[in-house]
């Protein structure tokens, strides 16, 4: 038997503001997710709303439910589309700087769901480096979901650039 400590691992940190802070310890390089919104679209209803559980995996839409990658796990249920949505600040004021969306299935009477989680982790860090990737979504969730980012807040739509309202025009 040995006296050693386990090695500590470092967790994912969810931190506010400057992640340095003036410092130069530990803790630099991680990622500040104070910017970034989860936004569904339920693609039978042509609704989005928002629901910050969806941060950890805690949605409304995913409680209870057993996720795999295998569709046939999800058959019969109902497709969400998960939007990531980065606000980000420019001299006139803040904008949606990284908007990018993943697939979704839900079944809630067999509490079976099909979504691939690295797909959701990479979507999310590819909005947080303000990418739009909305190009796969189906055209009736395109408009659902510029019309709530619009209804949300115009001026910050207004701002935004080009690319992201061609690709849900």
């Amino acid at each position: 038997m040995t006296n050693e400590k386990p090695k500590q691992k470092m967790g994912f940190t969810i931190i506010k503001n400057d992640p340095t802070d003036g410092h130069k310890g530990f803790g630099i390089g991680s990622i500040s997710l104070e910017n970034v919104t989860p936004v569904f679209i339920d693609i039978e209803e042509k609704h989005a709303f928002i629901d910050i559980g969806a941060m950890h995996a805690k949605s409304e839409i995913e409680r209870r439910i057993k996720f795999t990658t295998n569709r046939e796990d999800s058959a019969g249920g109902k497709p969400y589309w998960l939007v990531w949505v980065t606000v980000d600040f420019k001299e006139d004021g803040p904008y949606y700087a990284g908007v990018t969306a993943c697939e979704m299935v839900v079944n809630h009477e067999t509490r079976r769901g099909y979504k691939i989680l690295a797909d959701h982790v990479n979507k999310m860090d590819k909005s947080l480096k303000r990418k739009i990737i909305v190009d796969h979504m189906d055209a009736d969730s395109k408009k659902v979901l510029a019309e709530f980012l619009q209804k949300h807040n115009k001026e910050m739509w207004d701002r935004s650039e080009e690319q992201l309202k061609n690709d849900l025009a």
